[in-house]
């Protein structure tokens, strides 16, 4: 159960973490670019971190279904699996529609194409960084439920 739960752990710290980090201080870090050098760049940083993600939530489906297995459960448990059932669609909604048209688009030249792309993604991990916070709240706290 503890190897299970660390593993858990790791997951939600990188995959919420890294949401934290690029939208919190990369994006604005970026804002001032041009958008010939700013929509490369958060290629390149989404590029390294959504294989992360993937990891990620490997990881969490594994450890969870794990701990469930071992004796895991409450309220606590299954709003955490609703969040992140609901995290993972959005993210495989986010990597293979508007993450591939701006990879597309971007590819093209299409530089306002792009960015619309770009703030699409945007919008879609904003939410699911909201959701991820709420989570890690529930998960260090459903124990005191």
């Amino acid at each position: 159960m503890i190897f299970a739960l660390i593993l858990h752990i790791l997951g939600a710290v990188i995959w919420v973490g890294g949401m934290f980090f690029a939208h919190f201080m990369l994006r604005p870090a970026a804002a001032p670019l041009e958008p010939a050098i700013r929509l490369p760049l958060m290629r390149r940083a989404l590029a390294r971190f959504f294989p992360w993600v993937w990891v990620s939530i490997a990881l969490l489906l594994l450890s969870g279904g794990g701990m469930i297995k071992l004796g895991a459960g409450g309220l606590a448990v299954e709003i955490m699996m609703g969040f992140g059932i609901v995290m993972m669609l959005a993210f495989g909604h986010l990597y293979f529609a508007p993450w591939r048209r701006f990879q597309r688009v971007l590819d093209s030249s299409d530089l306002p194409a792009a960015a619309a792309q770009l703030k699409q993604i945007r919008y879609i991990v904003t939410g699911n960084l909201f959701l991820g916070l709420v989570v890690v709240c529930i998960g260090a706290t459903g124990p005191y439920w």
